[in-house]
């Protein structure tokens, strides 16, 4: 509408001659402010109604005796324990002498486990001659059978009471392994027949462990060395 021109009347307006009138395009504005306002108000009632519905009253609301709950203990399973050739060992045994046993030990449990000692078969259980360090190819000279070429291969220590308390007590993570090299704890006698020079060695199974489950303990470095001294 260009500047200057008068703004029309309402239509109606020849039925309000007497008295002073207010432009129709006003009067609308007028008719519209009432209903947003309205709705405002709605939506500030709903707003505090629901701020009122969440309050705290002074109607507290007790525990009914015996109310618990379930929980479940877990299982536990044995440490295996395997002869490995990495790493090597740096110890050799001669006849008269010690040297060192290489194991991996497993954790098949979901928390750690501390092992601290060992038990040993008798100073007469003696350990089997193999050709490779994969412990194949058995030496039929070099053997575990006691008055038949007998290896004297034995572990060290195991004319002693068990168990044989290591050194530094190990940690095996959970659902882990830990390869372990046990310093001068094989012990060939001097009556070694020959066969068994340069021979690797299955050592005779072990009788027993000391080890508890110990959730939440670090586990040792791997692989590491360790020892029982008596």
């Amino acid at each position: 509408m260009e500047s200057g021109t008068p703004m029309p009347k309402s239509p109606l307006s020849f039925f309000r001659k007497d008295r002073e009138e207010t432009p129709w395009y006003y009067q609308d504005l007028r008719k519209r402010r009432p209903r947003a306002a309205r709705v405002a108000s709605v939506v500030a009632g709903t707003v505090l109604t629901a701020a009122v519905a969440f309050a705290a009253t002074n109607w507290t609301v007790g525990l009914t005796g015996g109310s618990s709950g379930e929980a479940q203990a877990g299982t536990v399973s044995n440490l295996s324990i395997t002869a490995v050739a990495v790493p090597a060992a740096t110890n050799l045994l001669f006849p008269g002498g010690n040297g060192d046993v290489v194991a991996t030990i497993t954790n098949p449990n979901a928390v750690a486990v501390t092992l601290t000692a060992l038990s040993l078969p008798s100073s007469t259980t003696y350990a089997t001659g193999y050709t490779a360090s994969n412990l194949t190819g058995a030496i039929a000279g070099c053997t575990s059978t006691v008055g038949v070429n007998q290896s004297d291969v034995i572990w060290n220590f195991s004319a002693g009471s068990n168990p044989h308390t290591l050194t530094t007590p190990l940690v095996i993570g959970a659902s882990s392994s830990l390869t372990v090299t046990f310093t001068n704890d094989a012990s060939m006698t001097v009556a070694a027949p020959a066969a068994c020079e340069a021979a690797y060695f299955s050592l005779p199974s072990l009788t027993g462990v000391t080890a508890s489950e110990t959730a939440g303990a670090t586990a040792t470095p791997s692989p590491t060395t360790d020892a029982w001294t008596s």
